[in-house]
């Protein structure tokens, strides 16, 4: 399972910003081919339950193994590649995934039904105390867990500052 950040054409990609993961994809079981899936709510769904019954082309309508990919595995993107099983936003959330500028990781936050922004489990559950609906929502079903970025798609702009910055902290520190 994988998210994407938008393509560029230019070695300097903008940064994923809030919500800006622009495309879901999963990998067919079958021949491995990358698919787009359409929205992020059918790739929590695929998402949630890819152990028990793994995603194929088939279950894309119009799709099969012998069509091209929809999207190849290449650096023009970064891509992130989330954990399996993850359970789905609940109904009236939204989960937004946020790059740090130094594509370290990406941050998960949730916006409330009523479009507060929550950071943590315990943000989750001070507002779930204060908002009894939805009903049957709780703090569990909330994952702040972060997907893994694929270190060959971060731009090569952004891997030459991290060795430049780590330089300056060897430097700084064989100085002292």
């Amino acid at each position: 399972m994988s998210a994407s950040k938008t393509p560029s054409s230019s070695s300097k990609r903008p940064a994923m910003t809030q919500g800006s993961v622009d495309i879901y994809a999963a990998q067919c079981k079958l021949c491995m081919k990358w698919r787009v899936i359409d929205t992020q709510e059918e790739f929590e769904e695929i998402r949630h339950k890819i152990i028990r019954d793994p995603f194929d082309c088939s279950k894309k309508a119009n799709r099969s193994c012998d069509d091209p990919a929809d999207i190849e595995y290449d650096s023009s993107r970064t891509w992130v590649i989330d954990k399996p099983n993850i359970p789905k936003t609940p109904q009236g959330f939204k989960k937004i995934l946020v790059l740090r500028k130094d594509y370290s990781k990406l941050d998960s936050y949730y916006i409330t039904p009523t479009g507060k922004k929550l950071r943590t489990r315990n943000e989750i559950a001070a507002y779930l105390k204060d908002h009894p609906q939805p009903s049957g929502v709780s703090a569990a079903d909330f994952d702040f867990s972060s997907p893994k970025i694929m270190q060959d798609t971060i731009p090569e702009f952004i891997e030459q500052q991290k060795d430049s910055a780590n330089k300056k902290a060897k430097i700084a520190k064989d100085e002292v």
